[in-house]
């Protein structure tokens, strides 16, 4: 099937679960223990690449249970952030591959602003980022905070001047717009020229539920025009077995069938 993309973690299960589907692209989510020792990582990422699979890298979300935030205060959090991203470049740089990367997560203290003096001082860690992975990061938003489209000043105060390189979550962003497949529209038009890269997820709009596309209710007739010519993975939620991704399998075959419709009709 076309637009098999799916993501997994590093455990050989998982792996092997995803390889019978033949995907076109898959996305390792990673562990700060992955980076501790990452030879099974760069093993991971060429057995991929040999089968001719299009590999993206997910920085880990946490050092020790706490999410991480790049304006973090906490000193374990700063280091881990900062290594962890000069590791995961190196890495990237070698294999020729790129990273997702967010700058904070739900429930850190970069969630409880939009300021535009608080996203000055993001602005200038993540330009420290940029300075050794300027063309391996894919920044991606979170759903609420300084990092997400429900701060007016996102686009215009640090995406724009950074020419950041994006992916989009659509579910993050449509649930940071409270539901609104109208503002959805508008986000994805303002980003477009600096999107290299999409996770598509469905949602009700409420919270981080993480759904198969068609379960939620984001317009994907509306968001596919967006995606079709770009990079992405089906990004749903695996409650349970990680092993068993059929859910993105179904979510495939879903997007699948949408552009077949879409294609019917033009």
């Amino acid at each position: 099937m076309k637009y098999m993309r799916l993501k997994t973690n590093l455990s050989q299960k998982a792996i092997e679960d995803r390889l019978q589907y033949d995907p076109e692209i898959i996305e390792l989510h990673l562990e700060a223990a992955d980076l501790a020792a990452p030879a099974r990582l760069l093993e991971v990422i060429r057995l991929f690449k040999q089968r001719g699979i299009k590999v993206f890298l997910h920085h880990p979300a946490k050092i020790n249970g706490k999410y991480l935030d790049i304006l973090s205060s906490d000193p374990e959090v700063q280091s881990f952030y900062m290594h962890s991203s000069r590791t995961l470049a190196a890495i990237c740089q070698e294999e020729q591959i790129q990273c997702v990367i967010h700058a904070h997560y739900l429930g850190t203290a970069s969630s409880a602003h939009d300021s535009s003096l608080e996203l000055s001082k993001m602005k200038y860690k993540i330009e420290e980022i940029l300075a050794f992975g300027q063309n391996v990061f894919l920044w991606e938003d979170t759903i609420d905070g300084l990092f997400s489209y429900s701060n007016p000043y996102l686009i215009d105060e640090l995406i724009v001047p950074l020419k950041l390189r994006l992916n989009v979550d659509v579910s993050h962003t449509f649930i940071s717009l409270r539901g609104d497949n109208g503002k959805l529209e508008q986000v994805l038009q303002r980003t477009a020229p600096f999107v290299r890269y999409f996770h598509l997820v469905d949602s009700k709009g409420i919270r981080h539920d993480s759904l198969p596309l068609g379960q939620g209710a984001i317009d994907w007739k509306m968001v596919i025009p967006y995606t079709e010519n770009h990079d992405f993975i089906f990004e749903i939620g695996l409650s349970g077995d990680h092993t068993d991704c059929r859910p993105m399998v179904e979510s495939a075959a879903y997007y699948s069938s949408l552009l077949q419709t879409r294609s019917a009709s033009n």
